[in-house]
C-alpha cells in the first residue's frame, strides 16, 4: 500500500475588508492569530506548513515559508492551488487563518479518512467546510484549471472532486469550531 504524507497551510493571504484590519494578526490567547493556526497545525505533526499571504503583509517573519497566489484576488482557491504546487506530500491540510476555534483534533480526525488519493473535507447542512479540510495533492491540476476558468467556488470544486474528497457530517459538538472571524466584535 502507498503510503500518504501530509504538508499544510494556512491561508491568510485575504484582504480582511469586513474586518477592517489584517485577521491575521488578531490576538487569540496572547498569540496572532496566524500563529495559532500554525500551531493547531504543527500538533498534527505534518511534514512541513506554509504561510499563505500576500506580498505587501510585511508582517511575516524572514524564514517563515511563504506562498503567494499565482492569480491575484481569486479567493482560497489560489491559496491551496499555490501551496499544493510548493510541497512534495500527497496531501494538504489547509486551515483559514479566521477559523479561531479550530483544533488539532478536527484535522486528526479527517487524516483518517484520507487515502492516497483521496482528501477528506467535513459538510454541515449540505454545504462543505473547505477552509479547514485536507485536499489531496492529485486536485492540483484540478484546481489550477478551475482557477483559468474563473471558477473560484471551493464548494463547486470539492463536489466536482467526486471520490477524491470523503465527507464528515459535522456533528453538533463540531460547529463551533467551525465559527469565523469576518467582522470586529462591537
Amino acid at each position: 500500500m502507498i503510503s500518504s504524507s501530509f504538508s499544510a497551510v494556512v491561508l491568510a493571504a485575504g484582504q480582511s475588508s469586513r474586518m477592517g484590519e489584517d485577521k491575521a494578526l488578531l490576538l487569540v490567547d496572547e498569540l496572532p492569530l496566524w500563529r495559532r493556526q500554525w500551531a493547531v497545525l504543527a500538533r498534527t505533526g505534518v511534514a512541513k506548513i506554509l504561510l499563505s499571504a500576500r506580498p505587501d503583509q510585511s508582517w511575516v517573519p524572514a524564514g517563515t515559508p511563504v506562498v503567494h497566489d499565482a492569480q491575484a484576488d481569486a479567493g482560497p482557491l489560489a491559496g491551496i492551488a499555490a501551496a499544493m504546487a510548493a510541497i512534495r506530500s500527497t496531501h494538504l491540510l489547509v486551515l483559514a487563518v479566521d477559523l479561531p476555534n479550530m483544533n488539532g483534533a478536527w484535522f486528526t480526525g479527517l487524516m483518517k479518512l484520507c487515502a492516497p488519493g483521496v482528501g477528506a473535507v467535513g459538510r454541515h447542512e449540505g454545504c462543505f467546510e473547505p477552509l479547514a479540510a485536507i485536499y489531496p495533492c492529485e486536485l492540483s491540476g484540478a484546481a489550477t484549471a478551475a482557477l483559468a476558468r474563473g471558477e473560484l467556488s471551493l464548494q463547486r470544486f470539492i463536489a466536482r472532486a467526486g471520490d477524491a474528497m470523503r465527507h464528515h457530517e459535522i456533528t453538533p459538538a463540531e460547529v463551533p469550531w467551525f465559527a469565523n472571524w469576518n467582522e470586529p466584535v462591537n
